[in-house]
């Protein structure tokens, strides 16, 4: 009994360390990771550059912003949420994928959203195909609804309201601090008891 106490104690001891580690955006120790701050940017190939400019900025609210001259190759950047999107013009339209399928389980890009039903009344009003999913957590009550649709070149976006899923670390007995603003979930920290 006083062994698995002893190994508890001890793996939460090095959760503990580990929080500690990541308040400050980045684990210097066992892990040798990368020293990331945030997600910049999502890279689309485009059949049209201006087609997926006009959806991006008009169904999804982002903003054309200016790239730089130099690059020599049609595209676009654009910018939201705090996250870009960079548009570059294919040149091999067989590199895109399909623009009738939509399935939850392929690449995608995800935005959490306040209003679903508005979401899904702007994608009726535009005739955008979509497909909508509704998931239930028995143990928690949670319910998170999805939407997923495609952009003009067959890149799947879902729209969710993912907030209302609670974070739980995997594996983990310790506190563990996780970034949390309006626009991160909640985070359920578990201190073992």
């Amino acid at each position: 009994m006083e062994k698995k106490e002893e190994q508890l104690k001890n793996r939460v001891d090095s959760d503990s360390k580990k929080a500690e580690k990541t308040e400050k955006g980045r684990d210097d120790g066992d892990h040798d990771q990368l020293p990331l701050m945030a997600l910049n940017h999502v890279s689309r190939l485009c059949r049209n550059v201006q087609e997926s400019i006009d959806f991006y900025t008009q169904v999804l609210g982002f903003v054309l912003i200016e790239r730089p001259q130099a690059f020599d190759f049609d595209g676009a950047w654009l910018f939201n949420y705090g996250v870009g999107i960079h548009l570059v013009q294919s040149k091999d339209e067989d590199r895109l994928p399909d623009t009738d399928n939509l399935d939850p389980m392929d690449n995608h890009i995800s935005f959490q959203c306040e209003d679903m039903e508005a979401v899904e009344e702007k994608l009726k009003e535009r005739n955008i195909k979509y497909m909508k999913r509704t998931l239930e957590d028995d143990e928690g009550g949670t319910t998170i609804d999805q939407l997923f649709f495609n952009d003009p070149d067959g890149f799947m976006i879902e729209i969710c309201n993912c907030e209302n899923m609670k974070l739980v670390p995997a594996g983990s007995f310790g506190k563990i601090k996780l970034p949390f603003d309006r626009h991160n979930p909640p985070v359920e920290l578990n201190n073992g008891n």
